[in-house]
């Protein structure tokens, strides 16, 4: 018998930029190009459009928040929002000074961290509204962020990788929060707990950490996916090791090499998905190096992935990532399919 895959009803008109499950139900937040954010609801083997949030510009991320009635959003507006998904009410919390490209929340902490082109990082404190955000300013622009449950992990241009520590995060904004209400300016220059350099050659597409907090997955537009581990000692270091994925062979014999777009990680095994702008989906274990299987094509770019807090279903977010040259968005090709995983489906095969 097949394992069950459905597609979401109504889906965004335009291409789809983030996909979050809900922290423990299975409701799905998608933001989009669109100029909207999606709250969709799954029910047994289908999905329906629970409610829609417009914003001002394209949205580039959305994050839950406390709980499944708060959700944050950033886009081409600048603005960091948050959404009230009760009453539907957005409030900017702060702003950038230029598109504001991704989004996450740290519970335990209680932060919500923005990455932006302007190269800056705003860290603000969801528990305490009278402390001003604090700006962390970036060698090079942020691509792309994510959450450990102790680190923060921002790759930027230039093959810059930046990590911080959230504990010294959370006291060093919070103390800097506090004085910015008493003068104007909230810079923090704060140094990282470690800057490293890329192991990928190319322009850096998404990273997602490890949920048992050891280290990180990266990926490129060069078909690449890179992994690393936190511990900086030499003997850790040497565990690091990238691979090429994602790549098909043309009808003529040429080798073509897709964007590795989206990563996630399962919140149980351990194990990770990429997805790419080959239209393909595959699952790796990244401990032992081995793909552990690949899934059917999809019939377009995969946009964004998201596991369950369950670990029991992937959620695939597919639009046109124009790979093929055309620049029309066509009909019918932004599309959110919900996997739902079988009993072992994502478990490491351990190594060889």
């Amino acid at each position: 018998m097949a394992t069950p895959q459905f597609e979401l009803s109504d889906p965004p008109t335009d291409a789809i930029s983030a996909i979050k499950f809900a922290p423990t139900s299975l409701r799905l937040l998608v933001a989009s190009w669109d100029k909207n954010v999606y709250l969709y609801e799954l029910i047994g083997t289908t999905g329906r459009r629970l409610q829609t949030l417009g914003h001002r510009a394209p949205v580039l991320d959305v994050c839950w928040g406390e709980n499944e009635d708060e959700a944050y959003s950033v886009g081409l507006d600048w603005d960091v929002r948050k959404i009230n998904l009760q009453n539907h009410a957005q409030t900017v919390i702060s702003s950038h000074t230029a598109g504001a490209k991704s989004l996450a929340y740290s519970p335990p902490h209680k932060l919500l961290i923005s990455a932006s082109w302007d190269s800056t990082l705003h860290i603000h404190h969801t528990d305490d509204v009278t402390l001003a955000p604090s700006i962390i300013p970036l060698p090079s622009k942020p691509f792309s962020i994510s959450l450990s449950p102790t680190k923060l992990v921002v790759a930027m241009a230039s093959r810059a990788v930046h990590i911080y520590d959230l504990k010294s995060l959370a006291v060093l904004s919070s103390q800097n929060g506090a004085l910015s209400t008493e003068s104007p300016g909230n810079i923090l220059e704060l140094d990282p707990w470690q800057r490293r350099e890329s192991s990928l050659k190319f322009m850096t597409r998404a990273v997602a950490c490890m949920p048992n907090d050891s280290g990180y997955a990266s990926s490129s537009i060069e078909g690449r996916v890179a992994v690393e581990w936190f511990d900086p000692s030499t003997e850790s270091q040497k565990r690091k090791y990238a691979f090429k994925c994602h790549r098909q062979t043309s009808p003529e014999g040429v080798d073509v090499i897709y964007p590795v777009n989206a990563l996630a990680f399962h919140p149980v095994h351990g194990t990770f998905a990429s997805g790419g702008g080959d239209g393909f989906v595959a699952l790796w274990d990244g401990v032992a190096k081995r793909r552990i299987r690949q899934y059917q094509r999809y019939p377009a770019s995969v946009a964004a992935m998201a596991f369950s807090a369950n670990g029991k279903f992937l959620a695939v977010a597919v639009s046109p990532g124009f790979e093929d040259g055309k620049e029309e968005l066509g009909d019918g090709v932004v599309k959110v399919f919900v996997r739902e995983l079988g009993e072992g489906e994502a478990k490491g095969k351990g190594p060889k």
